[in-house]
């Protein structure tokens, strides 16, 4: 267990390195940020800042020298420069569980490998793999990158044989990955946090609403049977023991038209669809990490509320901010970000009801609705 004041690495300087900064200072922990980009949101907030490479060897070895332990903010991290972290510091989760869900490919065999069921798929190496994954899923069937893929990028539609010629010369690198696309009642997610002596806890289930391909709304509980949520959250654990996962690790997976589960991918750090947890529960998804990377006690994920998270998404979300500021009930969060790109991330808000009592489709509606509104 790390003491007070020492110091936490974090490999990325986005949003999510931001938030996790500020949960350890809570708990009195320093955070040294690592970016490749100048300024980087976490940067604003954490201790200490270096801009270099990730896979710069001078700049990893000095950077880990300064550190008590390493963790990292998103997966598109070269795993060779884990590794070298590795050998001189703690790597929380762990290179291994990185290259698993760095690769779909990995992940999906991982996941199977383990009698965790996932959306029926198929390596993609040329040309001909195309009609194989036609006879086999039948048309439209999707077709991504098995890296560098996020909200909608590195992935296409497939309905014919020519749209897979087209996307399999656009999609870069090869080999790619089919799947068949999923008649899915609804999506939903699961936070999933285990620390080094085995001690498991899971958050509730979100249901996930997106929007041109990114996450748009949270909502939780996700509207499901008590069953389905409770099978996701063991679904959830015996992944994490599988992994021997150390950190937190975010499960997003397909509810089907007939009630089955099938996980869509994981991400071994804090995700956006568990910031929710910000304001419902009493310790939230990122300081549950900061306490597994650091030996901490890992107390029961409770809520004390249902929630709505609303993801501010470039200019045009971005200009509700004044009227979210205004507006009692509502929580917002800014990342730090000064250009609103379309497309971008730029905060999130949350909205919290009394435990159990999460309005219906309408009243959510309605409710954004009123929030667009220049009334």
């Amino acid at each position: 267990m790390l003491s007070p004041n020492s110091t936490i690495g974090i490999v990325g300087g986005g949003q999510l390195g931001r938030m996790s900064a500020v949960a350890a200072s809570r708990l009195g922990f320093k955070t040294h940020i690592l970016s490749d980009i100048p300024d980087p949101p976490a940067g604003q907030v954490a201790s200490h800042t270096t801009i270099g490479a990730y896979d710069d060897p001078q700049i990893l070895e000095s950077f880990a020298n300064a550190v008590d332990v390493i963790t990292f903010e998103f997966e598109n991290i070269d795993a060779k420069g884990i590794d070298l972290l590795s050998s001189i510091r703690p790597v929380h989760p762990s290179g291994h569980i990185l290259r698993i869900s760095q690769d779909r490919i990995l992940e999906k065999s991982f996941l199977n490998d383990h009698n965790i069921p996932t959306t029926k798929w198929l390596k993609i190496e040329q040309p001909s793999d195309g009609e194989k994954a036609g006879a086999k899923f039948g048309y439209p069937f999707i077709l991504k990158t098995t890296r560098l893929g996020y909200d909608g990028k590195g992935q296409a539609v497939i309905h014919n044989p020519d749209e897979f010629e087209a996307a399999f010369h656009t999609l870069k690198p090869h080999p790619l990955i089919a799947e068949k696309k999923v008649d899915f009642a609804c999506e939903v997610s699961v936070m999933v946090v285990r620390n080094i002596h085995g001690v498991v806890q899971t958050f509730d289930v979100a249901e996930n609403q997106h929007k041109n391909s990114i996450l748009d709304l949270t909502l939780v509980p996700a509207r499901i049977q008590p069953d389905l949520r409770q099978q996701v959250q063991e679904l959830a654990i015996h992944l994490a023991n599988a992994l021997e996962l150390i950190g937190i690790l975010g499960v997003e997976l397909f509810i089907d038209r007939d009630g089955k589960i099938l996980v869509n991918e994981i991400a071994p750090r804090p995700h956006n669809s568990g910031h929710w947890t910000m304001n419902a529960c009493p310790i939230d998804q990122f300081e549950m990490h900061i306490r597994a990377v650091t030996g901490l006690p890992l107390p029961p994920a409770i809520r004390h509320s249902d929630a709505v998270m609303k993801n501010l998404i470039g200019p045009e979300d971005m200009a509700l901010w004044p009227k979210i500021m205004a507006t009692p009930g509502l929580i917002g969060h800014l990342y730090g970000k000064e250009i609103a790109k379309p497309g971008r991330k730029m905060g999130h808000v949350n909205i919290l009801f009394p435990y159990n009592s999460l309005p219906g489709e309408f009243g959510i509606r309605a409710m954004l609705q009123d929030l667009y509104s220049k009334e």
